[in-house]
């Protein structure tokens, strides 16, 4: 066990830069998940719509969406490090005003916070994803995402079981104060931290002064470099479905199995454990970077097969584990994809290329979750049949992935491989 985890353990404990930015991830995420069902119960308590609780989610991601394009021109632009600080303080303050929200008629402010702390976040996820591959080197960017896939699962895991608990037993405001002090210590830590990066020439600041100029080079960028194109697509593909059948969750958890924010804590739990476990598991499996590609498709078939399974079930204890299965699948399917953007895609483009994925990936959930919503507001569908709907449609999905993107991945890793001299490196 111990050889298992060298690597992981010697990188936070060798690497100061990497460790102050794996600490302030920590922390800021167990304040997030920590607190997303303190918003849930605050919705619900005052309005009791399956919709409404839809459309928070459906808010938080299209808030991203819209801001994702400036923001991704922001990170490439200017100091990530800074921009990281500014981000974390400005939701900190945001999320504890949550407890302004007393009444059903300030239900709305609800949506308009977590627009904003959205916003925030937009320029905060692409900042530090494009700045891992600069405290670490090129062995080490792997083993630093796994790790960072494998406390966000542990921390998600963590915060939202303790969350739902302390929701239920200790009241929403002290849950937003914590919330809020988490942020505040997140960006200590990035303060500590020295990130390097490599700024635009002169010349390409000139050239990108208008913000647009910027934006519209990230999307051309994407459009001539399908190689990076591709692992962008993968997120938003997987998450057309699945983001609607973990909002699905939620209502499982209140009225299949009547268990409320304890429920909800145990299967999200759930997914958090799979999460982490996942790309651990799937790097063992797809040892070759250049099977990668092939390997998302595979994942979401897996995925769509395993939510079909929770759809038929009465049991937490049988949902959980197939959740469980479902989430290895879905973090494997993060942290390849992720990976393969860092490796591909340059510095000063980075930042614009995340920022796109963002945009393609809470499009797409902000649909998916739309979608299930209104099925369920208007009794088109049980909560068992949407779900096992959107299951077979991520199948389907996986099924069509393997057979349209897959082939002009092998076609480029030939193309690379043929290029290189003799006794060179091959595509991993």
């Amino acid at each position: 066990m111990k050889l298992k985890i060298k690597p992981y353990t010697d990188l936070v404990k060798n690497n100061v830069n990497y460790r102050r930015l794996w600490l302030a991830q920590i922390v800021s995420n167990f304040g997030d998940w920590f607190g997303i069902l303190a918003v849930y119960a605050v919705i619900q308590k005052y309005s009791g719509s399956e919709f409404l609780l839809g459309l928070i989610i459906v808010v938080k991601m299209l808030s991203l969406a819209f801001s994702s394009p400036l923001a991704g021109y922001i990170t490439d632009r200017f100091n990530r490090r800074q921009i990281m600080i500014i981000s974390d303080i400005a939701r900190g303050l945001l999320v504890l005003c949550f407890i302004l929200i007393t009444t059903s008629e300030l239900l709305w402010l609800a949506y308009v916070i977590t627009a904003l702390q959205m916003v925030f976040s937009a320029m905060f996820e692409p900042a530090k994803t494009s700045s891992i591959p600069n405290v670490t080197s090129e062995k080490e960017l792997v083993v630093a995402n796994i790790l960072s896939a494998a406390s966000w699962s542990i921390i998600f895991t963590s915060g939202m079981a303790i969350g739902g608990f302390a929701t239920a037993y200790l009241g929403t405001d002290l849950v937003f104060i914590i919330n809020g002090l988490s942020y505040g210590l997140s960006s200590v830590f990035i303060y500590r931290a020295t990130i390097p990066q490599k700024m635009m020439s002169a010349s390409e600041k000139a050239r990108t002064v208008n913000p647009l100029t910027g934006i519209t080079e990230g999307f051309s960028f994407l459009k001539n470099n399908t190689h990076v194109l591709r692992p962008a697509m993968a997120k938003g593909t997987f998450t057309m479905c699945v983001g609607a059948m973990v909002y699905m969750l939620i209502i499982i958890a209140e009225e299949v199995l009547m268990l409320g924010s304890i429920g909800l804590g145990i299967l999200y739990a759930a997914r958090g454990v799979g999460t982490g476990l996942g790309p651990v598991a799937g790097r063992r499996i797809f040892k070759l970077e250049s099977g990668w590609i092939r390997a998302i498709g595979f994942f979401m078939i897996i995925c769509g097969l395993m939510y079909g399974f929770v759809s038929s079930m009465n049991s937490i204890v049988l949902m959980s584990l197939f959740v469980m299965l479902a989430h290895m699948a879905s973090g494997s399917n993060w942290v390849f994809s992720t990976v393969l953007l860092q490796r591909r895609a340059p510095d000063i483009f980075r930042g614009r290329v995340f920022s796109i994925e963002w945009l393609i990936f809470t499009v797409a959930q902000s649909v998916s979750v739309m979608a299930a919503a209104l099925i369920l507001e208007f009794e088109l569908l049980t909560i068992r049949q949407t779900m096992a709907m959107f299951a077979g449609l991520l199948v389907v999905s996986g099924i069509a992935w393997l057979a349209l993107v897959v082939p002009k991945e092998d076609t480029y890793s030939e193309n690379v491989n043929s290029t290189l001299p003799a006794g060179g490196k091959p595509i991993m």
